[in-house]
């Protein structure tokens, strides 16, 4: 029996979300092609994309509309998606073969396991989290993605120069991510004013974006750069 005192404290909670029967199929027929079965191994970027480019990895994808979307407008990257639920892996698997991308690879798994265990130190030319669950109740905070040991992996990852790309809709979330990322020595703030940045043009504006915007909400882009 696992011990409850020392269970990882997870960021995300796996829900039981139904398959469509699109996202199904497409987990069946398309994930030979653009997966990264789980394994133990570093990957050789060079190998499963079968070309030489920066790597940029962005981690809870929801249903992928942001990664297709970069990808198509940075072709000369590549980009591994990284997401614990299925009906959104299934949901990229169809865009991406709608759209013809090439330049994306998707991982099925929690994303400190995948760094930890398919990343080689300091390779990754970039880190995109948009949206992440900000875990609004006090009691919750622990579970928020964006704490000191979680920057530190990061950072492990990433090489010298490398851009850590954090956005949010929910202002006390982007207050702890900016605390948390002063207290990094890994890292410098790109911010002129020390906070916020405007949204870079590789960020692409969302259905999920516009409804928080419809609800009041300021969305807020943090840009870092790996020192």
């Amino acid at each position: 029996m696992t011990d409850e005192k020392h269970r990882p404290i997870r960021s995300f909670v796996v829900r039981g979300g139904r398959l469509t029967v699109a996202q199904q199929h497409a987990l069946d027929e398309l994930w030979p092609h653009y997966g990264i079965e789980t394994h133990e191994t570093v990957l050789d970027f060079d190998d499963y994309f079968e070309r030489p480019a920066d790597v940029i990895v962005e981690i809870g994808f929801g249903n992928g509309q942001s990664t297709w979307r970069m990808a198509e407008l940075e072709p000369d990257k590549n980009f591994i998606g990284v997401e614990v639920h299925e009906p959104g892996v299934g949901q990229l698997l169809m865009a991406l073969d709608e759209h013809r991308i090439e330049n994306v690879r998707v991982a099925n798994e929690d994303a400190v396991v995948f760094l930890k265990q398919r990343i080689a130190p300091e390779t990754l030319a970039g880190v995109r989290i948009y949206f992440a669950d900000p875990w609004p109740k006090k009691r919750h905070h622990k579970r928020r993605i964006i704490q000191p040991d979680f920057v530190a992996l990061l950072a492990s990852c990433m090489r010298q120069g490398a851009i850590l790309h954090l956005a949010t809709d929910w202002q006390p979330y982007a207050d702890h991510m900016l605390e948390v990322m002063a207290d990094s020595s890994d890292f410098r703030n790109l911010s002129a004013t020390g906070d916020y940045c405007d949204r870079p043009d590789w960020r692409p504006h969302t259905k999920y974006e516009k409804r928080g915007e419809n609800l009041g909400h300021e969305v807020r882009d943090m840009l870092f750069e790996r020192v």
